[in-house]
């Protein structure tokens, strides 16, 4: 087990004097990356993964994949430009240790490749991850005919004993704590002997945008998926035992990774451009088109990418953010700006993320300052004059960009642990900096 970087320096946030202008590119999809690396591992032939994300969660997925036995080797294009990804797949096999650090991609997707494996299997990482819920991918794998070890936790750390194969069938989850849950079978399941069947059981599933992303990128690679979206029965997936197809998957730009870029046009007043922005698209992160011009702004796609220009206004926003929680700090932080008061509704699971989420919004937002009570299952915000202060992230990426938003408003906002934004956007402290200076 490693622990997290101990990167706890104190980092000044940037203040904008003035309008930003500029065009950030933004690295490639950490939800796509990790899904991709999965299939990969799983296929009947090698495949390629270009523009890849490369962070700590996507290197710990590789990581942990190459200790069961598929080989990934790293490079660039024939071009000599992008970075590009060739997946090798083979005998799944342990004994094997791997460090999921706090990454759920991690800790959910590898239980069920680790249950086709033969040997064991032991999962550990940070002290978090300890405290996320994984009861949903144990309990079913067990139904399917995994052996797992978790000594009653329903958490990590835990040992799959990996048989070589699993049966699969039928499966009823409670998903309503993480969607994962469900895509974590799924990508798995064309291996499974009998395919599966997932049928959610409980309250109404967050963040579906990301079960829509693991549907089609399984079909992507040949599988055969029934699913609600195309005609299917309500709350259940089914996916048939095949072959997969190795892949050339170019990872589309990391969308809910562009939210703190998108959010400083709006907060500056001024406009910034994401090249590659796709048309179409199932990551979350798209909504912010319509979140953020319903907030101030407004926002043009053309073949270069996303143009966002903000007025000087920021308005607040009734929105129901279930099915995109990950966009709610980024939210928040621009709604603690806004001059009227924002609901954000929807997102109770985000409190077992990678830190209460709620908790530590209202925490922070208000020692600068703020007006921010938790609801049941959300946040609602009183816009108030805000001051400088230490802007505490808890290990937690978007934590950190949420406060680097607010400090773009806001003089002497001090970002402690700036480094936990390496979890999914690499060098952001630069390029946050970067796209002051153009």
């Amino acid at each position: 087990m490693t622990e997290t970087p101990a990167q706890f320096d104190l980092w000044p946030a940037p203040y904008a004097s003035g309008a930003v202008d500029a065009t950030v590119t933004v690295p490639g999809s950490k939800s796509v990356t990790n899904r991709a690396l999965v299939l990969a591992a799983l296929a009947s032939e090698p495949g390629w993964l270009r523009h890849p994300l490369r962070s700590r969660d996507t290197l710990l997925m590789a990581e942990a994949l190459r200790t069961m036995g598929v080989g990934i080797e790293e490079g660039v294009g024939p071009d000599g430009t992008g970075e590009r990804w060739r997946v090798i797949p083979a005998g799944l096999h342990g004994p094997a240790t791997i460090d999921v650090g706090n990454a759920g991609t991690v800790m959910r997707f590898l239980p069920p490749v680790a249950a086709l494996a033969t040997g064991p299997v032991h999962f550990d990482g940070d002290p978090r991850s300890y405290e996320r819920p994984l009861h949903g991918v144990i309990d079913a794998l067990r139904t399917l005919g995994a052996r797992i070890d978790d000594e009653a936790r329903g958490a990590l750390p835990m040992t799959v004993h990996g048989a070589g194969a699993l049966e699969g069938g039928p499966v009823e989850i409670d998903a309503s704590s993480s969607s994962q849950f469900v895509s974590a079978l799924l990508l798995s399941a064309p291996r499974f002997n009998q395919g599966v069947e997932v049928r959610h059981t409980g309250a109404k599933l967050p963040s579906m945008p990301h079960i829509r992303m693991t549907v089609d990128m399984l079909r992507a690679v040949g599988a055969q998926v029934d699913e609600p979206e195309t005609g299917g029965e309500p709350n259940v997936w089914r996916v048939s035992p095949s072959a997969l197809l190795g892949r050339d998957l170019t990872v589309e730009p990391d969308l809910s990774n562009a939210q703190p870029f998108l959010a400083a046009a709006l907060v500056t007043g001024g406009r910034v451009t994401i090249p590659d922005w796709p048309e179409r698209t199932t990551q979350p992160g798209d909504a912010l088109r319509e979140i953020f011009t319903e907030m101030g702004g407004s926002c043009e796609l053309t073949e270069e990418g996303l143009t966002f220009t903000g007025t000087g206004t920021i308005h607040g926003i009734d929105v129901d953010l279930s099915e995109v929680g990950e966009l709610t700090p980024g939210i928040a932080a621009v709604a603690a700006l806004a001059d009227s008061p924002s609901t954000l509704r929807g997102v109770a699971h985000l409190r077992l993320h990678e830190t209460d989420r709620l908790a530590a919004l209202t925490k922070e937002i208000n020692e600068l300052g703020g007006d921010v009570t938790e609801t049941a299952d959300g946040l609602h915000i009183r816009p108030r004059p805000l001051h400088g202060g230490v802007f505490h992230t808890y290990d937690d990426h978007r934590m950190a960009t949420a406060g680097s938003v607010i400090g773009l408003a806001v003089e002497g906002v001090v970002i402690e642990n700036v480094g936990t934004t390496a979890k999914t956007l690499p060098d952001f402290p630069q390029m946050w900096t970067g796209m002051l200076e153009a």
